[in-house]
């Protein structure tokens, strides 16, 4: 069944090496048939946030806008996140804490990567918390790719020969869960 999987993306650095990350699971999961929009902070230019988009009441900047009518119509989530000092990326916490209700009872998918050997871990389980607290648990399996800068060739292609292995393991659990929950919400929600 085709699902809408936005992949969010978390940096805006200069030189940023996980955008061919995130473009190449995007393009994994189109090839898999399903919609998987790249959410790029760098080219949606949000506002620091100030105001969460429920609390502009029908006010909200068209990039808000936009962003929530694709959100509200997900099936699930695919969050691609450095790791900036053991944490989060900013750019990233800032563009999801504009929302919450709009990711409700949708599950999500963690992706990590490091320039370092560790992928990103620190952060993942930081955001795993982090996601959780927004209404989109993350589904148990994580999928991290250590020294980013030289994960991809110059094509955008994974150098691993076991990527689209460990790719297509990871996929089948979000669809999974992606169908489950969406099965869940068609009989109604909790409250």
């Amino acid at each position: 069944m085709p699902l809408l999987l936005p992949v969010i993306y978390g940096s805006v650095r200069t030189g940023r090496q996980g955008i061919k990350l995130a473009e190449h699971l995007a393009a994994e999961l189109r090839k898999r048939g399903h919609d998987a929009p790249l959410v790029d902070p760098l080219e949606r230019r949000l506002p620091l946030l100030d105001r969460m988009y429920k609390e502009y009441k029908g006010d909200a900047p068209p990039a808000l806008e936009e962003l929530a009518s694709l959100f509200k119509a997900a099936d699930g989530f695919v969050i691609v996140s450095g790791e900036y000092n053991h944490s989060i990326p900013p750019a990233l916490s800032n563009l999801l804490d504009h929302f919450l209700e709009e990711y409700f009872w949708r599950p999500s998918a963690i992706v990590s990567y490091s320039a370092g050997g560790f992928a990103g871990v620190r952060a993942a389980m930081q955001l795993r918390m982090m996601l959780g607290e927004l209404g989109m648990p993350s589904i148990p399996s994580i999928f991290s790719v250590g020294r980013i800068g030289q994960a991809f060739d110059e094509r955008g292609a994974p150098k691993d020969e076991g990527f689209a292995k460990r790719f297509d393991k990871f996929a089948r659990e979000v669809e999974w869960y992606a169908e489950a929950l969406k099965a869940k919400r068609a009989d109604g929600v909790p409250y």
